[in-house]
């Protein structure tokens, strides 16, 4: 009855299409990698050795300098790089200058294998770091390793970022947070989900005092709503509140 519904503080939200967003936060790091350095130095010097070979007449050299700029550039992918990275190196950029970007740092974001779905390249990172209290660096993703950490089960993510004023240093510890659009979807509004278990549920509100139980589907949680994959239609609304009281007298 109303009265009950009123008593009980029963409200309803109608199940909608909106656009969903997933938060990905991630620890993070100013990169500091030799490594990275050794390895950019041998891809450019290996792009240089093939350019002076292009005009020879001897195939064999030309194989072998093909091969070792090919064994180069694999070791950069497998380390995370990009094309534009890659480009950059074979057209003789200072490793140094790739490295540190001319004003800008590196920042290795750990991203753990539930979200690499979610973070691609061209995002926009946020940055914060306990050296600055309140002070947020805007950061892109450029690339993530296509390698998996078998220990942390996580991905390197790489984020170019703006450092003018040097403020971030080598290695000092960060954040990350990106934001990541999963587009418009069927969204179920969080409190509206009951999860036993077993089954996921939610109940329907069908008006004149009628409630009906439903098991649903969900895929990716959001900021306050679940994709709903089954379960609901457009236009339906979810009961959001009291619904642990309706499943217990229901019990």
């Amino acid at each position: 009855s109303e009265e009950r519904r009123r008593l009980i503080g029963l409200k309803s939200e109608p199940v909608e299409r909106r656009p969903l967003t997933r938060t990905v936060r991630a620890s993070a790091r100013v990169a500091y990698d030799p490594d990275l350095y050794n390895a950019l130095a041998e891809y450019r010097e290996a792009a240089r050795a093939r350019q002076r070979l292009e005009g020879s007449a001897l195939p064999e050299a030309k194989e072998r300098a093909d091969a070792l700029l090919k064994a180069a550039e694999l070791k950069l992918k497998q380390m995370g790089l990009g094309k534009a990275e890659l480009d950059a190196a074979g057209a003789g950029a200072d490793p140094q200058s790739l490295l540190v970007g001319g004003g800008s740092v590196w920042v290795y974001a750990q991203v753990y294998e539930r979200e690499v779905g979610l973070v691609k390249p061209g995002q926009t990172a946020l940055i914060t770091t306990p050296a600055y209290p309140g002070r947020v660096f805007k950061g892109t993703v450029r690339s993530l390793d296509p390698i998996l950490d078998p220990g942390t089960r996580s991905l390197k993510a790489r984020i170019l970022v703006p450092n003018p004023d040097g403020a971030l240093k080598l290695e000092m510890y960060a954040d990350a947070e990106l934001k990541a659009s999963l587009g418009a979807k069927l969204a179920l509004p969080e409190s509206a989900l009951i999860d036993t278990g077993e089954r996921r549920v939610a109940f329907a509100d069908l008006g004149e005092g009628r409630i009906e139980p439903r098991v649903v589907e969900v895929g990716t949680k959001a900021e306050g709503y679940y994709e709903l994959l089954s379960g609901f239609s457009e236009g339906e609304k979810a009961v959001t509140s009291a619904n642990f009281l309706i499943d217990s007298e229901s019990r």
